[in-house]
């Protein structure tokens, strides 16, 4: 038998049969198990943000498992105090913070603390094709019909919007709705954009009616778009931010954090999470912001990242519509739905995408990816399409 056949017949069917299976990596590239190698752009879905095997991140994690892996909740290590602190340091705002595994954990600590804020008799407001995760809370909030609605329904009534626009959000939100949830940048609808005043206004729209204004950072956060969170492009100031993905360098952490007065929403025994904070995922943690600042990896994701745009853009191929995003987070819009059938060639010419929509694909490259690397992908785009076009 294959692995192929192994894994069909050991894991529940909620994946397909994966089209690799990974050996080791090194930077920005990854072999599988036959030997064959691959430029890695999209980075297990922008978490390894240093890409793979990085000394400062292998040295963190080693370290600290020879030292201790685990405490309780019941109990705290140096590395989690530090990288609160530092989290808080880095968002520049008065606040607390809360650890867990994952972005769908951090959501529904989000979650919860709009409950407890403004109980159980008030709706919320999230955007059509946004994505806050698959646990149920989180699921309530997510604005894609094809996995929300097998699973209804929510103890919580959420109401969809269009994303950016700022004049349905508006009308939307009253003095009965307790919270807004938004992503800056929407990841899992093919990387699109907030227009630019969206979360400005939505800051204002919630200031007008009590609502709090909780943003979804779990994809955006930790340098990806050239600043250490999305939000600070425009200076919103959210009362609730989540984070995950990229902050743990691929050790499983999640974050949310509390704002102003919503950082003391929680009491003791509100909320807690056995895995959470642990010592050696904080030192991942660490390394991964200690190391993105010594290299000056923010900067260099904007450079990356206008590289790529350009670069796409000047090919003028028949199959691609447009790029957008931001920094080290980038969706290549098509002409046509055929994101499966590029993710496919590419990974021929040995290169890894995301066919993130049928339309779309997501690009989140590690933020130490050289230029080098960068434009070798660019160099082989064009025969990847023209195989697709054919």
């Amino acid at each position: 038998m294959s692995w192929q056949d192994d894994f069909a017949a050991s894991f529940m069917p909620n994946r397909a049969v994966p089209p690799l299976m990974l050996s080791h990596g090194r930077g920005s590239t990854v072999w599988d198990v036959d030997g064959n190698a691959y430029l890695d752009m999209f980075a297990g879905i922008a978490v390894s943000a240093l890409g793979h095997a990085h000394p400062a991140l292998v040295e963190a994690v080693s370290g600290q498992i020879a030292r201790i892996a685990h405490v309780s909740p019941l109990l705290t290590s140096e590395p989690e105090v530090r990288l609160a602190t530092r989290l808080l340091e880095l968002l520049d705002l008065p606040g607390k913070v809360y650890f867990c595994n994952s972005g769908t954990e951090a959501n529904e600590a989000a979650f919860k603390m709009v409950r407890k804020h403004a109980g159980a008799g008030k709706y919320l407001v999230a955007t059509e094709n946004g994505f806050h995760g698959r646990t149920m809370g989180a699921l309530s909030l997510t604005g894609k019909k094809a996995i929300r609605e097998p699973f209804e329904p929510y103890g919580a009534d959420v109401r969809f919007v269009p994303y950016g626009d700022a004049e349905a959000l508006r009308e939307a939100v009253t003095g009965e709705c307790a919270a807004v949830f938004l992503e800056p940048t929407q990841g899992e609808a093919g990387v699109v954009p907030a227009p630019d005043g969206y979360l400005t206004a939505a800051r204002e729209i919630c200031d007008a009616t009590g609502a709090l204004l909780v943003l979804d950072e779990i994809q955006s956060g930790i340098g990806r778009t050239g600043t250490w969170f999305a939000h600070q492009h425009e200076g919103v100031r959210p009362d609730i931010i989540t984070l995950a993905k990229g902050l743990g360098g691929g050790v499983p952490i999640g974050v949310c954090v509390g704002v102003g007065a919503s950082a003391d929403l929680f009491a003791p025994g509100d909320h807690g999470c056995t895995f959470g904070g642990n010592p050696l995922s904080a030192s991942a943690a660490l390394a991964v912001l200690e190391t993105i600042e010594r290299d000056g990896l923010m900067a260099h994701a904007v450079k990356l990242g206008e590289q790529l745009s350009a670069g796409i853009e000047a090919l003028d191929h028949p199959l691609v519509a447009g790029v957008r995003g931001r920094g080290l987070w980038l969706g290549i819009v098509l002409a046509e739905p055929v994101a499966a059938a590029v993710r496919e060639a590419a990974q021929r010419a040995g290169f890894l995408v995301n066919n993130v929509q049928p339309g779309a694909i997501r690009l989140a490259p590690a933020l130490t990816m050289t230029v080098e690397e960068a434009q070798s992908f660019l160099d082989a785009l064009p025969a990847i399409l023209d195989e697709v076009a054919a």
